[in-house]
């Protein structure tokens, strides 16, 4: 990894869940509201299990995040015992907007925003991402969710309709940078696309890729967060 001349770039764009929002806790928060036999499990188990849920719905054909993330979290209940009624499957999904903000993270891109652009490409539905936006309490200048796009990355089309959008407001791809958190959805298809990218590394003091799967990419630059 090599140091960044920022002055290089015009816009950042940023990942939200797992970057700015906390999912991992707003996952485990969920699950274990539900199933409270889960309180006591091992979380990162407990997040692999929903990572890999979650990744295996989001490869099939479209459906809302609200109901990815529901059924995801609802797979890791039953596989723990639980039996998820319908109105358990709404609730867990629902809970997406209630999922914390990272204590560094408005602060961050506040400041950010007295030089960049910003913009978000999220792996969420429109409302759903409002309502973390309004915990985030930034204006960005671009936001391509997945409801719009109508895939979730690492689908490159998602990617596409972000360089898309920033291009029609006067920014080339080789003045963006990408910010994520998730080798997976994030650095790596970015990187097949030619763009530069910051891995903030929220996991940097524990083992194992969490709610996120393993994937080989080789950011730029990495950011480990307190």
């Amino acid at each position: 990894m090599t140091d960044l001349d920022y002055a290089a770039f015009d816009a950042l764009t940023f990942d939200c869940y797992g970057t700015l929002i906390d999912w991992e806790a707003g996952i485990l928060a969920a699950l274990r509201s539900s199933v409270p036999d889960l309180v006591t499990s091992n979380g990162d188990a407990l997040l692999d299990e929903y990572g890999n849920a979650e990744s295996t719905l989001e490869a099939g054909p479209y459906r809302r995040y609200r109901d990815i993330a529901g059924e995801a979290m609802a797979a890791v209940a039953r596989a723990h015992g639980a039996t998820p009624t319908p109105e358990d499957l709404v609730r867990l999904g629902g809970s997406v907007a209630d999922w914390p903000v990272f204590p560094d993270s408005h602060d961050a891109l506040v400041q950010l925003q007295t030089r960049f652009r910003l913009g978000v490409l999220t792996n969420c539905d429109d409302d759903l991402f409002a309502a973390s936006n309004r915990r985030l309490g930034v204006d960005f200048d671009w936001i391509v969710t997945a409801e719009q796009v109508g895939s979730y990355k690492p689908d490159e089309r998602n990617f596409a309709a972000l360089i898309a959008g920033l291009e029609a407001d006067g920014v080339p791809q080789s003045r963006i940078l990408h910010v994520a958190q998730s080798l997976f959805h994030d650095h790596a298809p970015a990187q097949r696309l030619g763009f530069r990218t910051v891995w903030i590394d929220r996991r940097h003091d524990r083992t194992g890729g969490g709610a996120t799967p393993p994937a080989e990419a080789r950011p730029i630059q990495r950011r480990p967060t307190p």
